[in-house]
């Protein structure tokens, strides 16, 4: 089966939503898939260009006209599917529905095409929590549903049926258990517990409750210290403002590590000496009851036990998992060194028990559709 992997950005090597595309790809070629990926950069030069794999597809210019091509001028990529008869198109919404992504939908599909769109966080309006955001929202919001009446099916990793209107094809994030290391715990004390909690930082991942949390417990005095480590970057004022002040407010500076972004051997030098991770913890902030995070899959991956607030159907039921409060109550820490203490599951056990949840997996369950026979 050809299919073509639209995404309507381009790539960064340490992302997660980068790695997260290249897992789903090979997921697809280990199902016997010849997958082409098209995707939109911005070259060293300044200029923005399509490209199809590492090749230029057309080469839109620089500066003003071609900002505005990138969003309305889709001539090419309607051209080279027609040219190349793929049987299936996958997007991934960039929450871009306009007149122009419609005709383009509409013209793949006359080409003969499945076509498919990905919405990774439904529902996703209140994630546009400023001004100007808002503002690039509307457009989306005009034009949204015309857009999934043109497509065979949505992707989603919730449990609606339906989104805009469409009729949705649900999996779950996967992982690519080749790009993820196991930990391998240090040894240590037992006087210090070490909290890790990894990604690009949203007001929806709630971690200012597990700093509030924090503060509480330091108030106890209790003879076991508690390190949390946050890795990643601040995205916006509100995080930054949820963030420090708190950890000012409670002098928590030796508690609390902004670590920035890690990768690599950094990353899994943290992911060894800690102790428990940290999910989600305020996606009802957002409206979210159900979803599949990928962050929850990359914890289990890594062997650790974690903690979330949302509803994930593929781990509710695990003995290596907390299930917060999905309100505003401060995280309870002696509750998570409890369990802690009590927890018997091995890194290896916790990883075993999402195999299931690969890419390859995943992306078969997309390929033996009935929207695909």
């Amino acid at each position: 089966m050809k299919v073509l992997f639209l995404i309507f950005h381009g790539f960064s090597e340490h992302n997660g939503i980068s790695k997260k595309i290249w897992g789903q790809i090979n997921g697809l070629k280990q199902n016997g898939a010849q997958v082409t990926l098209c995707h939109y950069t911005v070259e060293a030069s300044g200029h923005r260009v399509w490209k199809v794999n590492e090749d230029v597809l057309v080469d839109l210019g620089k500066g003003t006209s071609a900002k505005i091509r990138k969003r309305i001028d889709y001539r090419a990529i309607q051209e080279y599917v027609v040219k190349n008869n793929f049987s299936l198109v996958y997007i991934r919404s960039d929450h871009n529905a306009n007149p122009f992504t419609i005709r383009l939908v509409k013209s793949i599909r006359q080409s003969g095409a499945t076509v498919m769109m990905e919405v990774p966080t439904y529902p996703y309006d209140q994630e546009y929590n400023t001004a100007k955001m808002k503002l690039e929202l509307c457009v989306d919001r005009l034009f949204r549903r015309q857009l999934a009446k043109q497509l065979d099916a949505v992707v989603t990793f919730s449990n609606f049926d339906q989104i805009f209107g469409q009729k949705t094809l649900q999996i779950s994030n996967g992982i690519d258990f080749g790009a993820i290391p196991i930990r391998h715990p240090i040894t240590k004390g037992g006087e210090e517990i070490h909290l890790l909690a990894v990604a690009e930082i949203h007001y929806w991942h709630g971690f200012d409750r597990l700093i509030q949390g924090l503060a509480l417990y330091q108030q106890q005095q209790s003879a076991r210290q508690v390190i949390f480590h946050l890795v990643g970057e601040l995205t916006g004022e509100r995080e930054r403002q949820d963030i420090l002040v708190p950890i000012q407010k409670h002098g928590l500076q030796q508690q609390v590590i902004l670590h920035g972004a890690l990768w690599g051997t950094a990353l899994d030098t943290l992911f060894d000496q800690a102790d428990f991770a940290i999910g989600s913890l305020g996606r009802h902030r957002t409206g979210i009851d159900v979803i599949r995070t990928l962050k929850n899959r990359e914890y289990a991956a890594r062997g650790i036990p974690f903690i979330y607030s949302e509803s994930d159907p593929d781990f509710d039921q695990c003995d290596y998992i907390i299930k917060a409060t999905a309100d505003e109550s401060p995280i309870d820490i002696q509750q998570i060194l409890d369990f802690i203490n009590q927890l018997k599951t091995s890194p290896d056990t916790i990883r075993a028990s999402i195999q299931e949840l690969s890419w390859q997996g995943q992306m078969n369950r997309l390929l033996q559709s009935d929207l695909l026979q």
